[in-house]
């Protein structure tokens, strides 16, 4: 089998939330591939703006293209125009990760309807309307096109304090397979990825004694990285995984079997 098989020049890939953690590996990791990579920031802060430029900037070194769009994946409209400016500059659109998300815990009984809406908004209904957005010109592509939802092991197995975080992360679960079915016949394969503990800044959060439990309930005993999230979304994009759709990649380190 050729290696060239995972490279993705004259892709061009979205991937929403890429301004940092996960999303901003996964860009890393597309343009090392060769992918023209679409980096998405949220809100109009000079320093949003700012650092998507600056990763604009690592991913051409690496040798990819790369142009940076603000969009508010919870707005039907901003989704369409982020869509409209990869076709347009790229001219079209091969691949999404939706990986834009947010959490809000608390427990149960404290839990503010309005975190549900916002939280919600971002996780669920922003995957949905940027998928929406990019299905139709995905189904102009003559060699098909694929999306990836970013799950969670979370949404496998559920985590007390996270019932809404859950509940959403689920719920991509059963969008991921829904839009596989409905697309199939066009070549657009759909598939998700549910991460276990990543290696980021809100696990960096956590005082040396929190990780260290967590590490403890990892078969593997140790993080996942970014890197690791990435490489499993390359091979979901590329052409070696022409005949998986529908489907839950897990990288959690055994953590949910």
């Amino acid at each position: 089998m050729s290696n060239q098989s995972l490279r993705l020049e004259g892709k061009s890939i979205l991937v929403t939330g890429s301004n940092r953690g996960i999303g901003k590996g996964i860009a890393i990791g597309l343009a090392k591939a060769g992918a023209s990579v679409g980096v998405t920031y949220s809100g109009s802060s000079p320093e949003s703006e700012a650092k998507a430029h600056a990763l604009c900037k690592e991913l051409e070194a690496l040798g990819g293209k790369a142009i940076a769009i603000s969009v508010n994946v919870a707005d039907e409209d901003q989704c369409k125009a982020a869509v409209d400016r990869m076709v347009k500059e790229f001219g079209g659109l091969y691949g999404l990760v939706n990986n834009a998300g947010i959490a809000i815990d608390q427990l149960t009984l404290r839990y503010k309807s309005d975190d549900w809406d916002k939280l919600m908004s971002i996780n669920l209904k922003g995957a949905f309307l940027m998928s929406k957005a990019a299905l139709r010109p995905m189904m102009k592509q003559e060699n098909g096109a694929a999306i990836v939802n970013m799950s969670s092991v979370v949404g496998e197995m559920g985590n007390a304090g996270q019932a809404v975080y859950a509940a959403s992360k689920a719920g991509l679960i059963g969008m991921t397979k829904s839009l596989a079915r409905e697309f199939a016949s066009r070549q657009i394969r759909v598939n998700a990825i549910a991460p276990g503990f990543i290696d980021t800044e809100m696990t960096q959060a956590l005082s040396e004694e929190q990780r260290a439990k967590l590490v403890t309930e990892i078969p593997l005993q140790s993080l996942g990285t970014v890197e690791d999230i990435a490489a499993g979304t390359c091979f979901l994009l590329s052409p070696l995984s022409r005949y998986v759709t529908g489907q839950v990649l897990s990288i959690n380190g055994g953590l949910y079997m």
